[in-house]
């Protein structure tokens, strides 16, 4: 037992003793995910144990699973929120009952990286702070988490009533979403071309706009253009169109978008989006985490024509405080890009949807 953790057995704010064991997704191998009985972790006297009530299914979920780019066995799932039902005896900022989201990880704010504000770099941030077993990997795809220390002071937030453990879960990837945009330098009145409409594409697209940008959404699926319309996007099209060029071109005066972001795994759309910006403007891959993954690029428009390649990977602390708001006060429509809720025992269901998207998903919820 870890020192500090207690045998009292506490019930959870449903009225259910808290169990030894629970149910979770392991991930075994490349493919390979099953639905295993493993222990509800113990914590110690600085950490937290959290019910899950939703984890949201993102797309380096689906790449670590898919291409096996974690050591098994691991419970994946970051994008968490849930009902603490077990506090270390030395936690002063939660009690059982408090319902909070997690981000899975918090930098140093001392190293070398950290004084760049480049937190994603930083060797503590790199750390994962929650687990539900085995190697830590986030743990939002099992019934219980557990939530070590510099998480529980640093990256654990209380979810008011009246917003939903769905919308909660939205922190994370919001919060990246603004980093991309913080990175990319996004002035009020730029012209933005995004390219994926998917969960993350329609987040960077309210995002922008939240940020004054004028945006142009691009997707294969029409019924997501038809939402990127509704959120407020000045063009949707296909990246196929034969017009997008002319109309892109037609709100900048000739001179093209100030900036691109690729909010997709296919790796074409960044020459597209090459092609798209105007001289001087910036390139941002937002979506291309594979390692050894290599794309072409034209090096002339990168030199000669002085357009900026970019890339934002994960969180920044400094924009915790502004996601809050956002998603808090609704300044951002979240709920409405959750379209399917899987029970934890159809977890590969979820994952083929989300792996598959049609018309009718967007971002895909699990619940333990």
């Amino acid at each position: 037992m870890k020192e500090g953790s207690t045998a009292v057995r506490v019930a959870d704010p449903s009225g259910r003793e808290v169990p030894r064991e629970m149910q979770a997704a392991v991930f075994r191998g490349a493919h390979r995910v099953e639905l295993e009985t493993v222990p509800v972790p113990e914590i110690s006297e600085r950490e937290l144990l959290v019910r899950i009530h939703s984890c949201g299914v993102c797309g380096t979920d689906l790449k670590k699973i898919d291409l096996g780019l974690a050591a098994p066995p691991r419970i994946f799932g970051h994008e968490m929120a849930g009902t603490v039902v077990r506090s270390g005896r030395l936690v002063q900022k939660f009690v059982p009952g408090d319902r909070v989201a997690m981000y899975h990880h918090v930098p140093c704010r001392n190293c070398f990286f950290c004084s760049k504000n480049l937190y994603s770099q930083c060797a503590q941030y790199r750390r994962t702070g929650t687990t539900a077993g085995f190697e830590p990997a986030g743990g939002g795809f099992a019934a219980y988490v557990r939530v070590m220390d510099w998480i529980v002071e640093e990256g654990t937030t209380a979810i008011p009533a009246g917003v939903t453990f769905e919308e909660a879960t939205f922190l994370e990837p919001l919060n990246t979403c603004l980093k991309a945009l913080e990175t990319a330098a996004l002035q009020p009145g730029e012209v933005v071309v995004i390219f994926g409409q998917g969960p993350v594409g329609l987040l960077l697209l309210q995002a922008a706009l939240h940020g004054g940008a004028r945006v142009v959404g691009l997707d294969l699926i029409p019924r997501r253009l038809g939402i990127a319309r509704q959120l407020g996007a000045e063009l949707a099209l296909s990246p196929r169109d034969d017009s997008l060029g002319r109309a892109v071109a037609g709100l900048t005066e000739g001179r093209g978008a100030d900036l691109a972001i690729v909010a997709t795994a296919d790796s074409r759309a960044v020459g597209a989006a090459q092609c798209l910006v105007r001289r001087g403007g910036r390139v941002l891959l937002f979506a291309n985490t594979v390692p050894g993954e290599v794309i072409p690029v034209d090096a002339s428009r990168i030199c000669v024509e002085e357009k900026q390649l970019l890339g934002s990977y994960s969180s920044s602390v400094d924009l915790h405080g502004k996601a809050v708001d956002l998603i808090f006060n609704r300044k951002i429509d979240v709920a409405r890009l959750v379209t399917d809720r899987f029970p934890l025992e159809r977890f590969g269901e979820a994952v083929h949807i989300a792996s598959h998207p049609s018309g009718d998903s967007l971002k895909i919820i699990v619940q333990p």
